[in-house]
């Protein structure tokens, strides 16, 4: 493995509001995932990161349950080879789901993975919003349409799926690995 070219700054010196936020973290996860430290190196960048992060994956009002939206950062991150997504989201997406092995399904091939025929859907709809957004049509809204998802769930699935090429692209790039502790979590049940 090469050296971390853009080392993560000490947390002692990151701004309040970011300090802040990632001590939050911290408390709630036991840890501070590494995209917390790494992202902000750039203190401007990190806050519009964050934000976005938070609209798309915690927004109240969705047809996308937080487990479906986890789905869809695992699914897309496997196929942009990003491994630290695959690896933090699909232990969200294991303890999210209550299911220790549909990570690993959905990121090798969602479509033998143990899913709804309404997750297959979402996800079909995702990866073709990755990999071939420029052929999106009508009857790729019809396909959704069909499962219960409106116009609106269409935006929230290729919103994530877009923001996360974004995220994908940066933890990649800049050698971001994974936090150890992500690798085990909803595969085993957590310590007291």
């Amino acid at each position: 493995m090469s050296p971390v070219r853009y080392p993560a700054p000490d947390l002692n010196s990151l701004p309040d509001d970011i300090k802040a936020k990632v001590l939050e973290v911290q408390e709630k996860a036991g840890f501070i995932p590494n995209v917390f430290l790494g992202l902000a190196r750039r203190p401007a960048e990190w806050r519009a990161f964050f934000a976005y992060h938070d609209a798309l994956m915690l927004k109240e009002d969705s047809g996308l349950s937080k487990g479906d939206r986890e789905m869809i950062v695992t699914t897309t991150s496997a196929a942009n080879q990003c491994l630290y997504c695959v690896v933090a989201h699909g232990a969200i997406l294991r303890i999210y789901e209550k299911k220790p092995l549909v990570a690993d399904q959905v990121a090798v091939n969602h479509r033998k993975a143990d899913i709804s025929p309404r997750q297959r859907a979402m996800l079909d709809f995702a990866m073709k919003v990755c990999q071939r957004s420029h052929e999106i049509e009508d009857a790729d809204f019809e396909a959704l349409h069909a499962h219960g998802f409106n116009d609106e769930d269409a935006w929230d699935i290729a919103a994530i799926t877009a923001f996360f090429g974004l995220s994908n692209r940066m933890a990649s790039f800049s050698g971001m690995v994974p936090n150890p502790e992500f690798y085990l979590m909803g595969r085993v049940p957590k310590a007291k």
